[in-house]
């Protein structure tokens, strides 16, 4: 048995709902203003490590940490061999296809027969079209996806909406809706077993703490008590 779980959490749009909910369940010992990537609460034999959100699975299904927090989007797209026992509620956002407006006023998806897409998320974009008997070309980028239609590198996208003002933005309309996501507990196979006292302790905790004060996190807002995380 370890002396302490390790959790990795992902830096960025769902840190501030998982830094909530750490701090619902009294985690101390992380420094606002650190640059640091690693903390730890003795007291709660916790220790926390920051990542790049789609780096969390990896160091999950690895054995670096116990356990993580992960918008499901990524586990579609990756599909880590991992236990998902807990929806967190938090960091509501879908996964849309989108084009400029000018091609989506005499646009038909129902005649689509090959399209190109810039995305992310490759896997559950070509998934979608080839589905849909669309033969797709992917584009693999890793941010500002955007733009992509505006210098004519693909018409179409697919990326992670919350507000939609982004597109609206840069001139692009929601053409389809293809999933959903919230963020996710996730637990490594072994520690579920080796560490299965102290796993199922926190997740009761956090299911807890979900229940008692569900509304603020899962609007993703964040108590003004709440510590923040380290600069990215």
């Amino acid at each position: 048995m370890k002396d302490r779980l390790t959790l990795a959490l992902p830096k960025g749009r769902l840190l501030d709902g998982a830094l909530e909910l750490l701090h619902d369940l009294g985690v101390e010992g992380i420094d606002q203003d650190s640059r640091r990537l690693i903390f730890t609460d003795p007291r709660r034999g916790l220790r926390m490590l920051f990542l790049k959100p789609v780096d969390v699975p990896a160091y999950v299904v690895y054995g670096a940490a116990d356990l993580g927090i992960v918008g499901k989007d990524i586990l579609l797209e990756q599909e880590p061999d991992v236990y998902e026992p807990l929806d967190l509620g938090f960091g509501f956002c879908r996964l849309v296809v989108a084009e400029l407006r000018e091609l989506w006023e005499r646009d038909d998806p129902a005649k689509w027969s090959w399209v190109r897409v810039a995305t992310k998320y490759p896997r559950l974009a070509e998934q979608y079209f080839t589905g849909r008997g669309v033969q797709v070309e992917i584009v693999r980028l890793d941010g500002s996806i955007e733009l992509a239609p505006l210098v004519g590198l693909a018409e179409r996208i697919v990326d992670l909406v919350q507000s939609g003002e982004t597109l609206r933005a840069n001139g692009l309309v929601e053409v389809a809706e293809i999933t959903r996501s919230t963020a996710r507990l996730i637990v490594n196979r072994a520690s579920m077993k080796t560490e299965h006292a102290a796993v199922t302790g926190l997740i009761d905790e956090m299911k807890a703490a979900l229940r008692s004060d569900p509304a603020p996190r899962q609007a993703g807002g964040r108590a003004q008590s709440a510590p923040r995380g380290p600069r990215s």
